[in-house]
């Protein structure tokens, strides 16, 4: 039989066992707590994340929802910007200059003439060089008459088919073809024109058509933009439109005669300009910004002249539409402007001996009356030779155009005031204006 000891440990011993019993307990459930622990903070962590996505999540939402609406607005106004600025680019060529053409342009015209011209042939007697040429002073004549082609502009001026232009495009003319800038051609009639002034009013057979604005404020100011319409050249055949140029009023008031054909023209207060004017612009309008005709382009200076006419040099002049209308208005109502008259004044210029003679001050300017024609108005006026002529009309006379531009404008039947110089004392005259008899035509 198995024997069996039993030790039987001493009371220090005891005490020992248990203190390292209950450390072991005490390690034990320590590692137990933490373990729960641990695991509680994760589902802590876990339940609290979940709470968190769980709150935040809609403002997330709406957040990124008003970032991509932001986005779509931003893209949205950088093509409004692009197209905003495409649009203000065009917009910047678009000006009062533009714009005035574009009102004006559809009632400018160009106009094609034909003018029957007669000329004094000679004939030959003999039919032989050698003896017509001896026998020249008993030469005969015959008439002969030829087609001339010509072309100008006009512009409408009224709703009913009135057109003005120049008396020097189509005054003379035997048939006027009018062209409108839709293309239409309308034969043209001469309702009047005046030689001296150079105007001419025509009429087509038409309604309802576009027509320029005058401007009637009479204010044309030196330096403002000045815009010339017409038919240079014969341009306005090719494609049915007016060619614009563009420049500044230079100066006003420029009066002047033209002498040309044995047609002797006035031009009173004209207006100067640098747009460019060339042949076949006479008759078109001359236009300030606001789209109004000002004047009537008319003349140039020129250096440049070949068989296609003259170029533009940049001085160019055009007549007030004042002057124009004035014009028109009697053209209109059927009064025929008779300027068929004489003075029976021959005047002459002031030298610096005529000057001294008289006793006048040193640099006088005026003009003298060197002779009276007999029983003429002048004559019948008590004026006498040595007269020197101060003022017409109250207008100062320098010179012999001075003297002109204030005689040849008047119409028979005018009475003009003068102002003159007899024997050192200021006298005023007034000269009756009477058609000119049959001797002096």
């Amino acid at each position: 039989m198995q024997k069996y000891t039993f030790k039987i440990y001493g009371q220090k011993e005891m005490k020992q066992y248990l203190i390292i019993s209950i450390m072991l307990i005490s390690l034990f459930t320590i590692s137990c707590q933490s373990k729960e622990n641990i695991g509680s903070n994760k589902n802590y962590e876990k339940v609290n994340n979940e709470n968190i996505n769980q709150n935040t999540n809609p403002e997330l939402a709406l957040l990124e929802k008003n970032n991509a609406y932001n986005n779509q607005n931003n893209k949205l106004r950088v093509h409004q910007n692009e197209k905003s600025n495409e649009l203000n680019i065009y917009n910047s060529r678009r000006n009062a200059i533009t714009r005035a053409i574009a009102v004006a342009s559809p009632a400018v015209v160009g106009i094609n003439v034909t003018e029957i011209k007669t000329v004094n042939v000679p004939t030959r007697r003999f039919n032989n060089a050698f003896f017509d040429r001896f026998f020249k002073r008993h030469r005969r004549y015959k008439k002969k008459s030829y087609e001339v082609k010509g072309g100008g502009s006009g512009f409408i001026i009224s709703k009913d088919g009135y057109i003005l232009t120049n008396h020097h495009v189509a005054g003379n003319a035997a048939e006027i073809i009018v062209t409108l800038t839709n293309g239409k051609d309308y034969q043209a009639e001469i309702i009047g024109s005046d030689i001296v002034s150079d105007v001419a009013l025509l009429k087509i057979d038409a309604q309802n058509l576009p027509y320029m604005k005058l401007d009637k404020s009479n204010e044309v100011i030196i330096g403002e933009w000045a815009i010339a319409m017409g038919n240079p050249f014969g341009l306005f055949d090719k494609n049915a439109k007016p060619t614009v140029t563009v420049g500044v009023v230079s100066n006003t008031g420029v009066s002047f005669v033209h002498n040309e054909n044995n047609d002797r023209r006035v031009y009173k207060n004209m207006i100067q300009s640098d747009a460019a004017i060339s042949s076949g612009n006479s008759g078109g309008p001359l236009l300030n910004s606001n789209g109004e005709v000002i004047g009537m382009n008319t003349m140039i200076f020129s250096t440049s002249h070949d068989k296609n006419g003259s170029g533009s040099i940049g001085i160019g002049f055009s007549i007030p539409i004042r002057r124009v209308m004035d014009i028109v208005e009697k053209l209109k109502s059927g009064y025929k402007i008779e300027r068929n008259f004489y003075t029976g004044i021959e005047p002459i210029q002031i030298t610096e001996r005529i000057a001294n003679y008289f006793k006048l001050e040193e640099g006088f300017e005026g003009l003298i009356i060197n002779r009276i024609t007999k029983n003429s108005p002048a004559d019948m006026a008590n004026f006498e030779p040595g007269d020197i002529i101060l003022e017409i009309n109250g207008n100062e006379i320098k010179d012999i155009e001075d003297y002109s531009i204030n005689i040849f404008d008047s119409e028979t039947g005018d009475r003009l005031k003068f102002l003159i110089l007899h024997d050192n004392k200021m006298v005023e005259k007034n000269l009756l204006l009477i058609p000119r008899p049959r001797r002096f035509r």
